[in-house]
């Protein structure tokens, strides 16, 4: 039995399915613990494939090659250095009937076997050149952006796992968020709960976490150690941000937010149970500054590893076009960048002003392509067809996909990602165009309300982010912050032409997506009826524009897409009080 433990938490960023690249990162991270002369290194939950994995679990080649890779990893502790607990999905069949401290894999699929679930999400105990201990996971998460029932098994409650004369209580991420697995633990003799996780990062998100872990640590008289997985995947985005709470609940660690990071934690086992050295506390990031960061990530990662040698943007000269190109050079830097401004005769002069402004700030490549030709052409193309119709709403949406077409040619021919501007509070209402500036690869904004961009330019401007590869001070003219928005289609346009203020409609919008509130409790809010049931009806309109919209950085508790789901055909009407 050791009085003494060094853990160290290994926040690291794995891509998904990249099992050589992931083990190259945990050799990495285990060679830099052995520096510390740590005992164990903790990684986040399914670090080996990757989270979350999605279907790639159901793929048999997929899992015949982690379990081959995890053996590998199990040998490269045979050198004495710090042994590895470490996520992966993994078959019944494997060591099957093998015992693995009083818990068999062959008992573990007696209710949910399935051929098309064949995996549990496990952590494995890789120590002294061999596979030491499995646990699986108790509790799947199934609804916002998890959906694991699909594609694991649930394992039993878990028993702890005993390392080097110490009894290790493992809660792999849902599993702490419940006290059944927790009081299992404890009544089984855990003298320290660990909990691997793949958490992804939205608004307030940190403070959650930290609720449930104090919950926890008040239920059993146990520290918590919370290792979580930094990096974008797609739509999410991981902050990291893990930590230690003692038994007294104080906080004894606080790893960064938003970037890889490896932490060293010192035990001490006392009288009354193990405690933690006091070492780094980060606090995390709050509001704009966080989301920014979020948003930086999200983008980065998205690139990087899915190996666009860069973007495209339309630079219009408005707020949300010149906050998608600060975060892109934040992320990717000003080389990466390029925006094309395409005026039409609508084009104000402060338009052309502020969009060169911002690509100087930035540094980044501005080439100006006018639509006019285009708008010339469509107009004597449809000349015949159109006659003895007015102008409308068709004229202006011609203008957005013209320039679509543009940035997609661009995008084709040269290879860089393109990147759709728009914000949530026009998503919500339908306030996009098809095929026009809805056209793009990633929508950076897709999940940032108006009043947030706003907020975040603000922020930019004051403020430059841990890791950002964009210039110090402002990069967003104050004209672009102040002016009123306008998609400049016809002659003085306004968006209020059309939408409510954008303090009133994203409060709206928010009661409706993030609460799905009814339109009686939003109208006692303090709302206009009126106003209320108009922004309902944009929004359950606008359902199947969303469906056809590119991805885009999660940041809300329900984005579009992996969060609200709702029909297309849909014939329920809400009536108003």
């Amino acid at each position: 039995m050791t009085d003494k433990l060094t853990i160290a938490l290994a926040q690291i960023n794995p891509k998904v399915g990249d099992l050589e690249g992931n083990r190259q990162l945990i050799l990495e991270a285990r060679a830099e613990a052995a520096k510390g002369k740590a005992d164990l290194i903790v990684f986040p939950e399914l670090a080996m494939s990757g989270y979350p994995p999605e279907d790639l679990v159901l793929n048999q080649a997929f899992l015949d090659a982690t379990e081959a890779t995890i053996t590998t990893l199990a040998e490269a502790t045979n050198d004495g250095g710090p042994a590895l607990l470490i996520g992966a999905p993994w078959r019944k069949n494997i060591n099957a009937g093998t015992a693995y401290e009083g818990k068999t894999l062959s008992s573990l699929d007696q209710d949910s076997a399935a051929p098309s679930k064949p995996s549990f999400n496990a952590v494995l105990l890789l120590d002294q050149g061999i596979i030491k201990t499995v646990r699986v996971k108790h509790d799947l998460p199934n609804y916002s952006v998890f959906d694991e029932k699909r594609v694991f098994k649930s394992g039993p409650l878990p028993g702890p796992i005993n390392f080097r004369g110490v009894r290790l209580g493992v809660l792999i991420c849902e599993d702490f968020w419940t006290p059944d697995c927790a009081v299992c633990l404890l009544e089984s003799g855990a003298e320290i709960l660990i909990s691997p996780n793949g958490s992804p990062y939205e608004h307030d998100k940190t403070s959650t976490r930290m609720t449930h872990a104090v919950a926890r640590v008040t239920e059993t008289g146990l520290p918590f150690v919370m290792i979580n997985q930094v990096g974008g995947q797609d739509e999410l985005v991981f902050d990291g941000a893990s930590f230690v709470l003692n038994a007294d609940r104080s906080v004894a660690t606080y790893l960064p937010s938003f970037r890889s990071h490896i932490g060293m934690t010192h035990w001490q086992r006392h009288s009354n149970g193990w405690l933690c050295d006091v070492t780094e506390r980060c606090a995390p990031p709050n509001g704009a500054a966080a989301i920014y960061q979020a948003l930086v990530l999200g983008l980065r990662d998205y690139v990087i590893k899915n190996e666009f040698p860069g973007v495209i943007l339309g630079l219009s000269g408005g707020i949300d076009s010149a906050l998608c190109a600060a975060i892109s050079v934040d992320a990717l830097g000003s080389d990466r960048v390029w925006a094309i401004m395409m005026p039409s005769p609508y084009t104000s002069k402060d338009s052309l002003e502020d969009a060169e402004k911002v690509a100087q700030r930035l540094n980044i490549r501005l080439d100006r392509i006018s639509i006019e030709p285009a708008m010339q052409a469509f107009d004597e193309m449809l000349k015949q067809s159109f006659k003895g119709r007015p102008m409308d709403i068709t004229e202006e949406n011609l203008q957005s996909r013209a320039r679509g077409v543009t940035l997609m040619a661009l995008s084709n021919k040269f290879g860089h990602m393109l990147l759709s501007t728009g914000n949530k509070s026009e998503m919500s209402v339908g306030y996009a165009t098809l095929y026009g500036d809805m056209c793009g690869g990633f929508a950076v904004l897709k999940d940032v309300y108006k009043m947030d961009v706003y907020a975040c330019s603000e922020w930019r401007n004051g403020n430059m982010p841990e890791g950002g590869l964009g210039p110090s001070g402002w990069v967003i003219p104050p004209r672009v912050i102040s002016k009123a928005p306008t998609a400049e289609l016809r002659p003085n346009q306004k968006d209020e032409d059309n939408l409510p203020p954008y303090p009133i409609l994203d409060s709206i919008l928010h009661s409706f997506i993030e609460e799905d509130s009814g339109i009686v409790s939003v109208v006692e809010k303090g709302f206009d009826e009126a106003i209320v049931q108009r922004v309902k009806h944009m929004l359950n309109r606008a359902e199947y524009k969303r469906r056809q919209a590119p991805p885009g950085v999660k940041i809300t508790l329900r984005a579009f897409g992996r969060d609200r789901r709702y029909p297309i055909t849909n014939g329920f009407r809400e009536e108003g009080p």
